[in-house]
């Protein structure tokens, strides 16, 4: 039986009545805060299989909203979320506090951070300031980073993440199935990535550091989500995260500038980056290519597996972050070829580049 027939849709819909059920009698026995539970709404999906609801109620004597996070076992643990959030509470981030929690069935109340997301207000004119405050945020991470605290983010993490590309980006999404000789050339320049990465300092990585997990907020700016796969691992990929975002595009001229002042003021906090800006820059690049094809497999998962095309519109922008990033570095450009004998030899019915 087909995953979308209608027998497991039917199935699915009882499985969700009844998560809705379960989440409803265990937040009616929260008496602090007092809840409204009529006022129970959706307030966003995930790429995940994590829900999230906000929720009206009351504490102290004053009104506010709070975020209920569904999050059903065994695909999900709420536990690292836990953890990560105190973690970075006392670091002074602005991130979602826990107030209520079933680590059994996986349901989290948290404070509410609002709704304005930093890809809602991004545009030429607030860019510049919006940025400065998620650099300095990620700054004073980094700053308290210490290893054996978090799990590593490791060469055969990142290489399992790569590996999504070639089983869903191109054996499933473009449908083709590469030659041995394509295979070896492609897996030559993951090792060059991966030679580059793993010589990177390495601090504490939100790993989803971007316009859709970072809350405009009047006071602490801006506001963390998103960050229960938090590793320590390479200097550079949050930065790269936030400048090279899937979903918002700049120009090289800006994310350059943007970079610099970055390595500017990591410097000046004392994080070991690159002595000279060049080496910096092309740390940074070469991370981000880890970054970029690992999305784009995920992206062609999402779609294909989950059902969720929507993040099919989002490729082009991540394959000319790729395709650029090649371009510049003569053990990529093996990269540039492979993609262009791809981009040829792909059904035309499907999505091209």
């Amino acid at each position: 039986m087909s995953a979308n027939s209608p027998n497991s849709s039917a199935s699915q819909s009882a499985q969700d009545a009844q998560r809705l059920q379960d989440l409803h009698l265990w937040l009616s026995k929260l008496t602090n805060p007092k809840l409204d539970l009529s006022s129970i709404r959706p307030a966003s999906a995930d790429a995940s299989f994590r829900r999230y609801f906000r929720i009206d109620g009351e504490a102290e004597g004053t009104k506010y909203s709070f975020i209920v996070m569904d999050a059903p076992q065994p695909q999900e643990d709420v536990k690292p979320f836990i953890q990560i959030a105190q973690l970075f509470k006392q670091i002074n981030l602005t991130v979602p506090e826990v107030l209520a929690q079933d680590t059994e069935q996986g349901f989290l109340l948290l404070t509410d951070l609002g709704t304005t997301m930093y890809s809602h207000v991004l545009n030429s004119d607030t860019a510049h300031k919006l940025y400065m405050d998620a650099i300095d945020s990620l700054i004073l991470l980094q700053t308290q980073s210490q290893p054996d605290v978090l799990p590593e983010y490791d060469r055969e993490f990142l290489k399992r993440e790569l590996m999504i590309f070639p089983e869903w980006y191109i054996n499933k999404h473009l449908g083709i199935t590469l030659t041995d000789e394509q295979n070896a050339s492609l897996h030559k320049v993951f090792d060059a990535l991966l030679a580059n990465i793993m010589a990177q300092p390495q601090v504490f990585v939100h790993r989803d550091y971007h316009s859709r997990n970072l809350m405009l907020m009047d006071k602490g700016n801006p506001g963390i989500l998103d960050f229960q796969g938090a590793l320590y691992g390479p200097l550079t990929y949050d930065l790269v995260s936030l400048l090279r975002d899937a979903y918002v595009q700049w120009d090289e001229e800006m994310v350059l500038d943007w970079a610099i002042r970055y390595w500017e003021k990591a410097k000046k906090a004392g994080l070991p980056v690159a002595p000279d800006i060049d080496t910096f820059y092309r740390d940074f690049e070469f991370m981000g290519l880890q970054r970029h094809l690992k999305i784009l497999g995920i992206f062609a998962r999402l779609a294909h597996r989950d059902g969720k095309q929507h993040y099919l519109d989002d490729m082009p922008t991540v394959m000319e972050y790729v395709r650029k990033t090649s371009h510049r570095y003569k053990e990529l450009i093996p990269l540039l070829r492979l993609l262009d004998v791809l981009e040829e030899t792909a059904p035309q019915f499907g999505y091209t580049f």
